[in-house]
């Protein structure tokens, strides 16, 4: 007997362990507060044993545009407590999904620092600029207090100085400061150079996700337009959007990224830019992208489900096709802003075709049940018919910033 309730208290101990490890692992998963259509009836697709108690509808706290929010106390199989989190009611949003490819010009806000490179003078090789503290990926915004526009406004700066110290006032992450660099004379010509390498423009091809035909705001790459040498998100200071047209594929293969290959086909642009971010690009376009399309419902995070979905991608001319796929995983979270899915492409078409996902594919919009449900980001490598997917809701955040750029007054 004795035996009997020693087996019996260690499996209620193991299980009481499981347990809470699975509410701990769902308090960190379960994000703080959800967009929703209803309060009354909010679920997650992906969490069916974790339920909402019913609340009182309470005010939306300050800065909230929602006309109802509250919070509802989480638990599982609707007895363990596991969060508290806030619903934010919002109107249910309807956008034309394009699948269009669009080519798109930047201009950086300053100059981005791409490499260090040494300058060979009379008496050895310097780094005026790497010693000075000067790092690659950092955003140089003025030159002794004069706005750097592009790399023959830096060079002409420093030419000016005469050998004199220059003070760069720089942007590194979300902090800036200033470096003092003294030019170094070059043996070869006699310029003084600092020993930067810098870009101040960047241009290629990506899909539009969505439309807004109320506004003409569009979303789309779901990722940031980032700089090929520093991995950094590109610094936007204006761009243009151009039209585009797909004239051939290189197909993925395992360890290799394909890639659509395109070509502008105008030089004048149909609409611009007025942001660039981690969850993609966004701006006005002149005109809609797919008028043939109607608009559809967003799909919110927590209704995203596993299982079939499509996508909405154009590998040839400037016509997009719907192609089969499947959603394997699905990550409510906030820890990643654009690896919200992983998707398989199931369709033979497409398979054929590209290989999968290929570069020049990211922002293709996802579409499941008739909704919105995301974009295409990332292709895995080692597995080019698999990939990530960001949460079409990631992305209509954003575009209301461009929005309010593109419409400051109102």
């Amino acid at each position: 007997m004795r035996r009997l309730v020693r087996t019996v208290s260690l499996f209620a101990a193991v299980v009481t362990f499981a347990v809470m490890g699975f509410v701990t692992y769902l308090n960190y998963q379960i994000p703080d507060s959800f967009y929703v259509f209803d309060t009354e009836n909010f679920s997650m697709e992906q969490l069916p044993s974790v339920q909402a108690d019913p609340a009182v509808p309470q005010e939306s706290p300050a800065g909230t545009s929602t006309s109802r929010s509250r919070e509802t106390p989480l638990k599982l199989l609707g007895i363990i407590p596991i969060k508290t989190t806030y619903l934010h009611e919002v109107d249910e949003q309807y956008v034309v999904p394009c699948g269009t490819p669009f080519g798109l010009k930047m201009l950086t806000d300053g100059v981005v620092v791409v490499g260090l490179n040494p300058v060979e003078t009379a008496s050895g090789t310097l780094y005026p600029a790497r010693d000075a503290g000067i790092r690659k990926g950092d955003v140089i915004l003025k030159a002794n207090g004069r706005a750097v526009s592009g790399n023959q406004d830096l060079t002409e700066q420093i030419r000016r100085c005469g050998g004199k110290s220059v003070a760069f006032t720089l942007r590194r992450g979300e902090a800036e400061l200033t470096v003092c660099v003294t030019p170094a004379k070059a043996s070869s010509d006699g310029e003084y150079r600092c020993g930067i390498w810098v870009r101040d423009s960047s241009a290629g091809i990506g899909t539009v996700t969505f439309y807004d035909p109320a506004t003409g705001v569009f979303g789309g790459l779901g990722h940031a337009v980032c700089d090929v040498d520093t991995g950094e998100t590109m610094p936007l200071s204006s761009g243009q959007v151009v039209p585009v047209q797909i004239n051939g594929v290189r197909k993925g293969q395992v360890g290799t990224p394909g890639e659509l290959q395109g070509s502008f086909l105008s030089s004048f642009a149909c609409g611009s830019l007025s942001l660039n971010n981690e969850t993609g690009v966004y701006g006005v376009l002149t005109r809609n992208p797919a008028p043939s399309r109607e608009a559809v419902p967003l799909c919110l995070r927590q209704e995203v489900e596993e299982g079939p979905a499509q996508i909405l991608t154009t590998v040839a001319g400037t016509t997009p096709e719907l192609y089969d796929i499947v959603i394997e995983k699905v990550n409510i979270g906030d820890n990643t802003p654009t690896k919200n899915m992983v998707i398989r492409i199931t369709d033979q078409r497409l398979l054929e075709l590209t290989g999968g996902i290929v570069q020049g594919m990211s922002g293709s919009p996802i579409l499941q049940h008739g909704r919105l449900a995301g974009a295409v980001t990332h292709v895995l490598v080692n597995d080019p018919t698999r990939g990530y997917g960001i949460f079409s809701e990631n992305m209509l955040e954003n575009s209301k910033k461009a929005e309010i750029a593109a419409n400051p007054a109102a």
